[in-house]
């Protein structure tokens, strides 16, 4: 099938300066990372960016970020033209969500002695839940946590590192790097099966209005259903997430 050309009128939506800003979570590994050689950003969500610019006629340039909340506040300030970032109601304010194009595990990691034995004990007076500040499981447990404490720390390095010093009880996070952190040393366990699922979707400023994110929606099916998102998930060597199912496309989705 043709691929047929972007209006120039959206285009310009996207790319007011000429150039399409991306935000990058370097924060999320299943998302993105720094290459080893080049110490660039590579992973699923700069292929997907690229993949857009290219489509929009573009250039595009990555703008990354360590943590999750600071890629979410550049794309809200108008500071970067697309981001990617787990859906959640807390950051439906001033952006425009796609659908999810992945579907990421939470769990927790506990020391390999605390008498902790599943998900639904964690939430007990006295327990200190350690999150990187701002991010998806920050936004969760503090709608659903009821008994134990959240303590928000800045980023998930930060957040693991509590744990191995006795300063929390339990540290929550992407299922994959709470396994690669406890098969680095002796002393943790990952809590079997999950807390939640994350949904990561692309977004736009809202201010973009309705068409851009109808137009972002589209692209966002496309490389599901093409394909696209389970090869960058096989070339970086993804484990740990899944591409999420089609779903129809609606502009009202936040």
């Amino acid at each position: 099938m043709t691929q047929q050309p972007t209006p120039p009128a959206l285009v310009s939506t996207f790319a007011p300066g000429g150039t399409l800003r991306a935000s990058i979570n370097l924060g999320n590994p299943i998302l993105a990372h720094r290459d080893p050689a080049s110490g660039e950003p590579a992973g699923v969500s700069v292929d997907l960016a690229r993949e857009f610019g290219r489509r929009l006629g573009v250039p595009v340039e990555l703008v990354a970020f360590e943590r999750a909340a600071l890629s979410v506040d550049a794309v809200r300030a108008e500071r970067a033209d697309i981001g990617f970032f787990a859906v959640d109601p807390a950051r439906g304010e001033g952006l425009r969500f796609t659908a999810p194009y992945l579907l990421i595990e939470g769990s927790y990691l506990v020391p390999e002695r605390a008498p902790v034995a599943e998900n639904g004990q964690v939430d007990r007076e006295g327990t200190r839940i350690s999150v990187g500040a701002g991010s998806a499981y920050d936004l969760f447990l503090t709608r659903e946590i009821r008994h134990a404490e959240v303590v928000r720390l800045e980023g998930a390095p930060r957040a693991l590192a509590a744990l191995r010093a006795g300063e929390v009880e339990v540290a929550a996070g992407i299922r994959q790097l709470l396994e690669a952190e406890a098969a680095r040393e002796e002393g943790v366990r990952v809590l079997p099966g999950r807390f939640m699922v994350i949904q990561q979707a692309m977004g736009v400023p809202a201010g973009r209005g309705a068409a851009a994110q109808e137009l972002l929606a589209s692209f966002v099916e496309e490389m599901k259903a093409g394909g696209f998102v389970a090869d960058a998930l096989q070339r970086h060597g993804v484990e740990g997430a899944s591409v999420a199912p089609a779903q129809e496309i609606s502009v009202e989705a936040r």
